[in-house]
């Protein structure tokens, strides 16, 4: 089984600001960096900030815990699969004001991006995302506790059957900054079991 080695992981978007350690990575976001593609607003964003490992393994877990100090719509931190600038994944907690921030994901196909959201508080400054993979399947689920997962979307990436990019994403759509700190990040057995 392989191991998200922070040291050993590569750059999409590399920012200026970073610490990485075997074990704790820490990123300090650039302005005006986002993913999307197409839907809905018709622009197309292809710079967030992404630190990530390639593996050809077809099933497995990643878990990571993101911490971040958002202030600014639309700052998000999580877990991501980059293939290339029309296949991809992220998730994330993306702040929206003062009273609202949106635990969201975004899966894009061959082009184009879907957006999935839900609603939570401000006050929540920490998540635990698991992302499994089955093949070209796969689960993503977050925790609040680091403990108890919850199913957020179960999706398939055309484009992801076969050598993927995963790891950590990072970014500030407006003219925003914010530090976003990665911890516990492991790769275990698949804990997406088969349906029967």
């Amino acid at each position: 089984m392989f191991q998200f080695n922070a040291k050993e992981a590569k750059w999409f978007f590399e920012p200026e600001n970073y610490v990485l350690e075997g074990d704790r990575v820490e990123i300090i976001t650039e302005p005006n960096t986002d993913f999307w593609q197409r839907t809905y607003y018709g622009f197309r964003h292809d710079n967030a900030h992404v630190l990530y490992i390639t593996t050809d393994e077809k099933y497995f877990s990643f878990t990571v815990k993101a911490e971040f100090n958002s202030t600014a719509l639309f700052d998000q931190c999580g877990v991501v699969i980059y293939q290339n600038s029309e296949n991809w994944v992220k998730s994330g907690v993306e702040f929206h004001d003062n009273n609202t921030a949106w635990l969201g994901s975004v899966v894009t196909n061959h082009g184009y991006s879907d957006w999935a959201t839900t609603d939570i508080g401000t006050f929540v400054k920490c998540m635990w995302y698991r992302l499994s993979r089955r093949e070209s399947d796969y689960c993503l689920e977050n925790s609040f506790d680091g403990i108890n997962f919850k199913q957020m979307r179960i999706f398939h990436l055309f484009e992801g059957g076969n050598e993927i990019n995963i790891g950590l994403l990072a970014c500030s759509p407006s003219k925003n900054s914010f530090k976003a700190v990665f911890t516990e990040m492991k790769v275990t057995d698949c804990l997406w079991k088969e349906h029967n």
